[in-house]
């Protein structure tokens, strides 16, 4: 697997008003809302994106459900590595399946031209690995 960096980080948050009280109001961070409690911040030195993402939201994009599964320890966090392709996204989760893990959500395309693939790690940290077509140079 050839991760390129990583595409985002940030909390996942159960109550996204406390949430944007504390990354906003008490450490000034700046985001913007493309989505309805999604905020983001992709100026932020050090990540490609800082991204407070609620549960409900998560939860959908992973299981389809706004609700996140009692099978599965709710994640406080989420990470994304950001590879080459789609077809890389492809080829990651088939190596991660190969070699044991098991996968939330196999390689598929975001109604919003992101790929994924997810996973959830000891931790219970969710996990990406993706392709983030706007993070990378045009050829």
């Amino acid at each position: 697997m050839d991760l390129r960096f990583v595409a985002g980080f940030g909390p996942i948050s159960r109550d996204p008003a406390a949430s944007l009280q504390f990354w906003s109001g008490a450490l000034g961070i700046e985001f913007e809302e493309p989505a309805p409690e999604y905020r983001t911040n992709d100026t932020l030195d050090g990540v490609k994106a800082f991204a407070v993402w609620p549960l409900a939201q998560a939860a959908e994009s992973t299981f389809g459900s706004p609700s996140w599964p009692s099978a599965h320890p709710v994640p406080q966090a989420w990470i994304e590595f950001d590879v080459a392709s789609p077809d890389a996204v492809v080829d990651a989760a088939a190596e991660l399946v190969a070699s044991g893990h098991t996968l939330l959500r196999g390689a598929a395309e975001e109604p919003w031209g992101q790929w994924t693939a997810r996973l959830q790690s000891p931790e219970g940290l969710l996990v990406g690995v993706s392709f983030t077509p706007w993070m990378h140079a045009s050829a």
